[in-house]
Order: structure tokens, then sequence, then C-alpha cells
């Protein structure tokens, strides 16, 4: 779990590299963000994905990047030193998240 969150870590450090409009001001930011995000991906993430499950259903699972981007926002809200500068940053931020933590978990169990 430890070594999961280091993953998400850097790569919300390095997702400034990638897309414009997003902004991390450290290391410690991007560990708190991680954290905070963790959180609420576990917890209140799934509250959503419950709640949109009809317009999921309807968009073949699409609408799941939004709540994604919706989750990456509201960490932004909560996290000093994470800022997003408008929803697309948040969707594009939210998929390149995805991409580097699936990619960093695949290199390091290999």
């Amino acid at each position: 779990m430890l070594l999961r969150w280091l993953i998400n870590a850097v790569a919300i450090f390095f997702l400034p590299y990638l897309v414009s409009g997003i902004r991390v001001d450290g290391f410690l930011a991007a560990l708190v963000a991680a954290l905070i995000l963790g959180i609420v991906n576990a917890v209140i993430r799934p509250i959503f994905l419950f709640l949109t499950l009809p317009i999921n259903f309807l968009t073949l699972g699409l609408f799941t990047f939004v709540i994604n981007a919706f989750m990456l926002s509201m960490v932004a809200g909560l996290v000093q030193g994470f800022y997003l500068r408008n929803f697309w940053s948040a969707l594009v931020g939210s998929l390149f998240l995805s991409l580097i933590s699936s990619f960093l978990t695949f290199i390091v169990r290999h």
C-alpha cells in the first residue's frame, strides 16, 4: 500500500510536464495529493459510480472518465500546492495519471 502511494505521488509529480493547466509545487504536495486522492477514490468515488450508473451504462463506461476528473478536481481543491486550471486539465490529467500509475506499477512488479 505504501508503494502504491509512492507510485501515485511520482505520477502526480510528473503530470505538469505532460499536461498544461496542472501545477504541483513540490514532491510533498504530490505526496499529500496522492494520499487524499487514494482516500477520495476509496470512499467517495464508489458512491458517485453507483449514482451515475445509468449514464455510465448509456455511455459504455466513458462517463467514468468524468468522475475521475471530478475526483482529481476535488483533491486539487483540498491540497495546497496542487492546482488545476479547469475541468479539461483535470480530465486529461486523470487519463495521464492512470497511464503513468499503471506503467510504474508494471515496472515495479516486473
